[in-house]
C-alpha cells in the first residue's frame, strides 16, 4: 500500500523495444538458471527510491522462507513509515532481529546486537561507517566491514534460521572490544535484560510494539530473547538510555541494554547467537538450541541456503538476460517471506486473546494487498502452507472475535474491507485443505452481516487511534442504502466497491458450504457497486443519502489511496457486467486505453494490478500483452530503486511472478486466470494439487523474437486452447503449455 498517488515515471530504464530485444537476444543463448537460484537474488532491490516512503520499502533480510524472525543490518531506527535499513544510509548501528513486515507497519519485539571498539556508546552514536563495496547480502547470509571511530575495522558476518540468528565479529587489537545489546527502545514500553555470568548468557524481553496505538492493548505481549557468546568477557555491564553501569548484571527501562567487554588481538573472532520467542525466555533458549546448536556461521548459511534453493527451485527458468532473471528470482524470494511463521514447535502466542495456545500459527497478513496475487500464488505452489495460513486466520477469529484486516501482530484497522474473505474464498474454490470449512463460513458470514461497534457514528479514518475493530466500517449504511453515502465514512466509494467484491467472495463460500439462501442474497448484494456509477461522468463517485451525486469538484472524494480512475475498474468480480455498465466493449476499451495513455494507471499501488489483464474480457489480448511488455520493465529493475512501489508483503512481487508465467488471477475467489504472455523461453513450475501431489508444468514460449511478440496460439499438452483464460483445474492437469509467437 502507498499513502499518496504519485505520477508515473517519465524516464524509463527500459523501453518496450529494449526489453524485447534483450530477451530475444538471450533466448538464443539458451541460458538456464543455476542449480542455486538463491544466488540469482538481489536482496537490495527495493531498498531505496526517489521518495522517502513510496518505494519498495524493503530491507535485505537474512532468514529462511516465512521465518518468524528476520535479521538485518540496522542503518536507522525503524518506525511506521521507516525501515531498519535504507540503501542510501552511510552508517550501521548494529544488527537487528526485526518483525517489521512492511514500511507502513510497525516493528515489534525487536532486539539489536552492536559490535563496538574503543568507546562504548549505548545510543545512536554507536553507528559506524561502511561501504557497499565491502558489503555482501544474500537471503542466507550477510557480511560487512565496519569502520570504527578510532580507525579500526570490525568485520561482521551473520546468518539465521526461523527463530534464531548467529553473528561472528572479527575485531581489531583492543582492550575495549564490545558487544552491546539493545534490549528495548520504545518510549514508555519497559524492557528488561540480565547477564547470567555462570551461563555467559544474556536474557531479556521487551513489549515494544510500534503499532500499539493502532490496535488493542496486549498486557502479556513480549518479545523474548536469549543471547549467548562463545568467549567469556573481561567485564560486563548494563545501560539505561545514555548511562553506562559497569559491573551491573540487570537493567530495566524503556531504553535499556547490556554489554560485554572483550580484550582482543588483531583478528580475534567472537561469535554471538540469539534465540527469539514470543512465548518465554525458556522457549527462546529452546529455539536457539534446536536451530543453531553450534557456532559456525557457514554451517547456518549452508542450511538456510539449501532451504531457499528448495523453495525457489519450485520455478526454474530458461532464457532472459541476467538482470531479468535476477529480478524474477528476487520477486519469487519476496513472495516467500510472508505471512510469517508465528508458532514455535507446536505452540504459539496469540495476540488476539493474549495467551499461549497449542498449534501452528502464521501472522503479518497484508490482506488488502496480498489477496490479489500473493495468496493465489501460494495456493498454486504450496497449498500445504496456504491451508495452515487460512487456519491461522480462523484461529484469530476464534481468539479475537473477528477475522483480521492487517494483523501486526494483533488487530489493526489499516486499509479497508474484509479481504480475509477473499483469501479464504480463493483457497476453498481451489480445494485447499488444512482448515475448518464450517468455521470459515461462520467467520466470513460475520464479516458480511455484522456491523462493527459504533458503526453509525464512526467514520473510520485511516490510522486513527484504536477504538474498536472496524471490519466493514459503514456496513450499517451499505445495508440501508445499497452503498455508503457521502460523509458516512472517509473512504465510502472504495469501500462500497470492495464490499461488493467481498460479498461475492463470501457468496462463493456460502455456495461451497451449502448455504444457498445466503449465496443468492450475497450475489445480488455484490452488485451494490453499481449504485455509485454516475453515467453522466462515467465514473464511480460519491453519492449522498438522498441519491444525488457529489459535484465534479468532489468526484475524487471517498477513495482509498487514489482517485476516481484508481477505482474505475475495481469491481474485479463482475467485469462482464462492468463492461456493459460502461456502454459495451468499445466504450470499455476506450476507457482502458485512456487509463493507461493518460498516466492514470499506477502500478506502484495494488488497486490497479489486474487492469492490464482486463483487455482479455473484451477479446483484445494483444493489448494486454503490449501493456505487459511496457509496464513490466518500468516497474521491476535490478537496482536498489528497482521496485516502483511498496512490495507489501509480496504482492508487487507476486504480480511479476504470475505475469512471467503467462497468466494472472484477475479475480481471486474464482478459478480463472487471464492469459498473458510468458516473459522467458521456458519456465518449469512445480505445481501442487490440494492433496499435495506435485507435478511439473512446463511453460514454453516458441518463435519469440523482437519481431515476433504477439501470441499466435496457445497449446495445452498439444491441443489448441480456446479462449483467453486458464482454469485452475487445467493447470493442475497440464504438463505442457506452449505459447507460439508470431
Amino acid at each position: 500500500m502507498v499513502k499518496i498517488e504519485i505520477p508515473a515515471r517519465k524516464t524509463f530504464f527500459h523501453t518496450f523495444i529494449f526489453f524485447v530485444c534483450m530477451s530475444g537476444t538471450m533466448v538464443s543463448n539458451g541460458q538456464i538458471n543455476p542449480a542455486s537460484p538463491v544466488d540469482e537474488v538481489n536482496s537490495m532491490i527495493g531498498t531505496t527510491g526517489t521518495n522517502s516512503t513510496e518505494y519498495g520499502g524493503l530491507i535485505p533480510t537474512v532468514a529462511p522462507p516465512f521465518a518468524m524472525t528476520q535479521w538485518c543490518a540496522q542503518t536507522r531506527e525503524s518506525s511506521i513509515s521507516r525501515t531498519s535499513y535504507h540503501y542510501n544510509d552511510k552508517t550501521i548501528m548494529g544488527f537487528t532481529a526485526t518483525h517489521q513486515p512492511a514500511v507502513w507497519m510497525g516493528d515489534y519485539g525487536m532486539v539489536t546486537i552492536s559490535p563496538q571498539s574503543g568507546t562504548l556508546f549505548a545510543n545512536r552514536e554507536r553507528a559506524m561507517t561502511f561501504s557497499h563495496q565491502e558489503e555482501k547480502s544474500t537471503p542466507y547470509g550477510y557480511s560487512v566491514t565496519l569502520n570504527t571511530a578510532n580507525g579500526g575495522k570490525i568485520k561482521a558476518r551473520l546468518s539465521a534460521t526461523s527463530r534464531a540468528g548467529l553473528m561472528e565479529f572479527t575485531f581489531p587489537a583492543s582492550d575495549s572490544s564490545y558487544i552491546f545489546i539493545e534490549a528495548s527502545r520504545q518510549e514508555k514500553f519497559i524492557g528488561w535484560i540480565k547477564y547470567d555470568d555462570k551461563r555467559n548468557e544474556l536474557i531479556g524481553y521487551n513489549p515494544d510494539r510500534q503499532s500499539a496505538l493502532l490496535g488493542p492493548p496486549l498486557k502479556n505481549f513480549k518479545g523474548y530473547f536469549v543471547v549467548q557468546f562463545n568467549k567469556r568477557p573481561a567485564s560486563f555491564g548494563t545501560t539505561y538510555r545514555d548511562d553506562i553501569f559497569v559491573g551491573q548484571t540487570e537493567q530495566s527501562g524503556d531504553r535499556c541494554g547490556a554489554f560485554l567487554r572483550f580484550i582482543t588481538a588483531q583478528g580475534d573472532r567472537i561469535a554471538t547467537r540469539v534465540g527469539t520467542s514470543f512465548i518465554s525466555i525458556d522457549q527462546a533458549r529452546n529455539n536457539l538450541n534446536t536451530e543453531i546448536p553450534g557456532w559456525d556461521v557457514q554451517t547456518v548459511m549452508d542450511k538456510t541456503k539449501k532451504e531457499w534453493n528448495k523453495y525457489l527451485g519450485l520455478i526454474s527458468i530458461r532464457g532472459g538476460e541476467k538482470n531479468e532473471r535476477t529480478v524474477f528470482y528476487t520477486a519469487l524470494y519476496r513472495t516467500m517471506q510472508y505471512p510469517r511463521e508465528f508458532s514455535e514447535y507446536g505452540r504459539y502466542y496469540s495476540a488476539f486473546d493474549d495467551i499461549v495456545h497449542d498449534g501452528v500459527s502464521y501472522n503479518d497478513f497484508s490482506l488488502w494487498d496480498t489477496f490479489r496475487a500473493e495468496h493465489p500464488l501460494l495456493n498454486l505452489l504450496m497449498p500445504d502452507r496456504s491451508g495452515a495460513m487460512i487456519q491461522s486466520l480462523l484461529q484469530m477469529y476464534k481468539e479475537g472475535g473477528w477475522l483480521p484486516k492487517w494483523p501486526n501482530p494483533t488487530y489493526t484497522n489499516i486499509m479497508i474491507a474484509t479481504h480475509a474473505d477473499a483469501v479464504i474464498a480463493d483457497a476453498m474454490v481451489k480445494g485447499i485443505k488444512g482448515f475448518d470449512r464450517s468455521l470459515a463460513w461462520e467467520a466470513v458470514k460475520k464479516d458480511a452481516f455484522v456491523a462493527p461497534a459504533g458503526d453509525s457514528t464512526n467514520k473510520w479514518a485511516d490510522r486513527a487511534p484504536w477504538t474498536a475493530y472496524e471490519a466493514r466500517g459503514g456496513l450499517t449504511w451499505y445495508n440501508q442504502y445499497g452503498y455508503i453515502p457521502s460523509g458516512c465514512t472517509n473512504e465510502n466509494v472504495s469501500e462500497t466497491i470492495e464490499y461488493s467484491y467481498d460479498d461475492w467472495c463470501v457468496a462463493q463460500i456460502a455456495r461451497l458450504t451449502g448455504h444457498l439462501s445466503e449465496f443468492d442474497f450475497l450475489m445480488k448484494r455484490s452488485k451494490n457497486y453499481q449504485h455509485l456509477y454516475d453515467r453522466s461522468s462515467g465514473f464511480f463517485i460519491s453519492r449522498y443519502a438522498n441519491g444525488t451525486f457529489v459535484s465534479k469538484e468532489k468526484s475524487n472524494e471517498g477513495m482509498t489511496e487514489g482517485s476516481k480512475w484508481t477505482y474505475l475498474f475495481g469491481a474485479m468480480h463482475d467485469i462482464p457486467a462492468l463492461v456493459q455498465l460502461m456502454g459495451g466493449a468499445t466504450a470499455f476499451e476506450k476507457l482502458l486505453n485512456e487509463n493507461f495513455d493518460s498516466s492514470h494507471y499506477h502500478h506502484d499501488n495494488e488497486p490497479g494490478h489486474h487492469y492490464i489483464y482486463l483487455y482479455n474480457y473484451i477479446n483484445k489480448p494483444d493489448s494486454t500483452r503490449q501493456k505487459i511488455y511496457k509496464y513490466t520493465p518500468v516497474n521491476y529493475r535490478n537496482t536498489p530503486d528497482g521496485l516502483s512501489g511498496n512490495d507489501d508483503c509480496g504482492q508487487m512481487s507476486a504480480w511479476l511472478v504470475f505475469t512471467s508465467m503467462g497468466f494472472y488471477p484477475v479475480c481471486p475467489g474464482s478459478t480463472d486466470y487471464a492469459v498473458g504472455v510468458p516473459l522467458f523461453d521456458e519456465l518449469k513450475v512445480t505445481i501442487a494439487s490440494a492433496d499435495l501431489k506435485s507435478h511439473t508444468l512446463v511453460i514454453r514460449r516458441k518463435n519469440f523474437s523482437p519481431t515476433h511478440t504477439k501470441v499466435k496460439k496457445v497449446l495445452i499438452d498439444g491441443s489448441a486452447h480456446q479462449g483467453l483464460f486458464f482454469k485452475h483445474s487445467e493447470l493442475l492437469k497440464a504438463r505442457k503449455i506452449t505459447f507460439w509467437m508470431m
